[in-house]
């Protein structure tokens, strides 16, 4: 055999035997420094099925949003001043399966609780009473169950603030050019109208803003227009593994009964299908010059809104 051939060989049986040895090698420090165990590394959320499971029957939040800049601060720095008012009352309903639904809480309906003798604003009963006031109100006006409510979230100025800049910015779409100035409440809007990126300042001053023409319900379609442009946000690819990071924000910035793991699965069940929020508002009478702003509940068509018949 040419000595050529024969070095080759030799050649090869050193590479066989030097790639045998480090194997070998490898799997012996395999046994002394395992691989790191994967449950123990941080987790990402890949998905809306990855963040949590949905709920197993439907679940009915109450969303309260005041005009103070913190939950339990004593005095609101709005109008009218004093403690805490509701800007904004909605029922959320988030379905196992099956698109959210909101139900829009007019705070300018006229409620009248027991020993008073005069009718009083639906938004006044925060000032009153608290989560607990206003909750047994929306019960008694919606036919709730007993015992719901099932849960709750009181929302500040805040709280909204954070959340939008926490997420950088919001494309919004404000439906008109909004400018007005109060400086015994040091509020300033200034937005034009038509799709802009918004902080969370400029987000507060289109959700706290009302036209004077369009009035109340003015506020709630801009409200609306706020939750549609959020779940549009929140399920886009770059933000579901900051869902969980903003989840224990809204919590720290709010005031709940929520846990963290149940408003998760909320988000879970409630953003899978972002486009399709259903929303319904509670039907008022023709406004009454001699019942100033208050307004009077027009009876309901059809009995019950559709999205609580499976309540």
């Amino acid at each position: 055999m040419p000595s050529t051939v024969r070095r080759r060989r030799r050649a090869a049986l050193r590479l066989a035997s030097a790639g045998c040895g480090v194997a070998l090698g490898l799997a012996f420090l395999g046994l002394l420094w395992p691989r790191a165990d994967r449950s123990l590394q941080p987790k990402t959320s890949g998905s809306l099925a990855d963040l949590a499971k949905p709920p197993s029957r439907a679940v009915t939040v109450l969303l309260i949003g005041i005009d103070a800049e913190r939950p339990g601060d004593p005095r609101n720095g709005a109008a009218p001043a004093g403690p805490a008012n509701s800007d904004a009352l909605m029922l959320l309903r988030v379905q196992p399966a099956g698109p959210l639904q909101l139900l829009e809480l007019p705070i300018e309906a006229a409620v009248q609780l027991p020993g008073q003798k005069k009718p009083q604003a639906l938004g006044g009963l925060y000032r009153q009473g608290g989560v607990a006031l206003v909750a047994d109100a929306v019960r008694e006006l919606v036919a709730l169950p007993p015992g719901q409510p099932d849960r709750y979230v009181v929302i500040a100025r805040q709280g909204l603030r954070q959340l939008i800049d926490a997420m950088g910015a919001l494309d919004v779409s404000p439906p008109r050019a909004m400018r007005y100035s109060d400086r015994s409440q040091k509020l300033s809007i200034d937005l034009q109208a038509g799709l802009q990126r918004l902080d969370g300042a400029k987000v507060e001053q289109m959700v706290r803003y009302r036209d004077p023409a369009a009035g109340e319900a003015g506020r709630r379609q801009q409200q609306q227009q706020l939750l549609r442009s959020l779940m549009r946000e929140l399920v886009q690819a770059d933000r579901l593994s900051q869902l969980a990071a903003l989840a224990r924000l809204v919590l720290s910035d709010s005031q709940s009964n929520l846990s963290e793991g149940e408003l998760l699965s909320l988000l879970a069940a409630g953003l899978a299908q972002p486009d399709a929020l259903e929303v319904s508002e509670l039907p008022l009478e023709p406004a009454d010059p001699r019942h100033k702003t208050l307004r009077q509940l027009a009876p309901l068509p059809g009995g019950l809104p559709a999205w609580q018949e499976s309540l």
